[in-house]
């Protein structure tokens, strides 16, 4: 089997906003493969970028940053919870193309102190620049967002709204992209077939990838669900898919190569789960490989356990999409320490 690049779509006409430098490193996972018993086993890095401290979320801000330039915003407003990856990357983007960013944080996961409320990504969105709001539900964050349209409007500022996590369909067509990247750095390397494993969190990540590895072919794709029970991560990912699908050109995808579990996501949210602080210690003592608890210690946990039970064959090439995250692990450093000494 091999990729069919030739059915791949153009991006040409969606602008961007510069924020790729080029591809993440795709490198072998020796040690911890021998671990886990997959001997093939890569991580694609897109926790390195050298933007904002890296993360998937630069990919999909590139499509959304880019329109937003086209359309001569300045002012840029967007949600997460109060250690957002996703607000702090959003945040350094917008300190490199000069755009104002409004941070509007919701504290929904049940976690208090001063390292969960000042440390993490916290203090990287005040260094990247950005305003922060920080409330304490859904109503008012709503409220918060609606005064702060009206302060640009009296102001005469352009806004452009982001989803939470970047993800609609415009954002998926950054990791549509990205499984292109990944296709070619698999060729590079002599292997024409492989298996992905990635979390879905709010779902553009794991929804690109669904989409880019169906037109590529010769790609299975795991996903890990971090936030999102089963149910409603099907759902999501669907709808993204469909979405993005529609804006390439393209028919709703079937996704039949790829397949979705929930066993590691825990009580939720932001909650670390059984396992997640083991694969953490396991990536870092094998590979010297940050995780965070929240992200890709959950996927990890999910890696550990599929691999004990046998899913993947000695023969079989498998991806682990580093998405990021290392920021908010220091928002955990009570637990951090402790699980670090053991």
């Amino acid at each position: 089997m091999t990729f069919d690049f030739a059915r791949f779509p153009s991006f040409d006409g969606f602008p961007r906003a510069g924020l790729h430098h080029g591809p993440t490193p795709l490198v072998p996972a020796l040690r911890l493969g021998e671990a886990l018993g997959v001997p093939r086993l890569l991580l694609k890095r897109d926790d390195v970028h050298p933007l904002g401290v890296g993360g998937n979320k630069l990919r999909k801000l590139d499509f959304h940053l880019g329109a937003a330039l086209a359309d001569g915003t300045d002012t840029v407003i967007t949600f997460g919870a109060l250690q957002t990856n996703h607000g702090r990357q959003t945040a350094a983007a917008c300190a490199r193309l000069g755009l104002r960013c409004e941070l509007v944080l919701i504290t929904e996961v049940p976690r208090s102190g001063d390292a969960y409320e000042r440390s993490g990504n916290v203090p990287l969105d005040l260094l990247f620049g950005a305003q922060v709001h920080i409330c304490a539900s859904d109503a008012e964050a709503a409220a918060t967002y609606e005064r702060l349209l009206v302060e640009a409007a009296d102001e005469g500022r352009n806004v452009r709204t982001v989803p939470v996590g970047g993800s609609d369909p415009l954002g998926v067509l950054g990791y549509v992209d990205a499984a292109r990247e990944l296709a070619v750095q698999l060729v590079e390397q002599g292997v024409d077939h492989a298996r992905i494993v990635s979390p879905h969190a709010s779902g553009a990540t794991a929804a690109g990838l669904a989409l880019g590895t169906e037109l590529l072919g010769s790609l299975d794709l795991d996903i890990a669900c971090v936030s999102h029970p089963l149910n409603e991560a099907v759902d999501n990912l669907s709808q993204l898919t469909a979405g993005a699908a529609e804006l390439l050109g393209f028919d709703p995808p079937k996704l039949a190569h790829v397949w979705l579990n929930d066993t590691t996501i825990g009580e939720g949210y932001g909650i670390p789960a059984s396992g997640t602080w083991e694969a953490i210690r396991l990536f870092g003592r094998t590979e010297g490989v940050a995780l965070d608890p929240v992200y890709t210690g959950k996927a990890a946990a999910a890696l550990v356990e599929w691999a004990a039970a046998g899913r993947y064959s000695p023969e079989e090439a498998v991806v682990f999409v580093h998405t990021g995250g290392l920021p908010g692990l220091f928002g955990y450093a009570p637990e951090f320490m402790a699980e670090a000494r053991k």
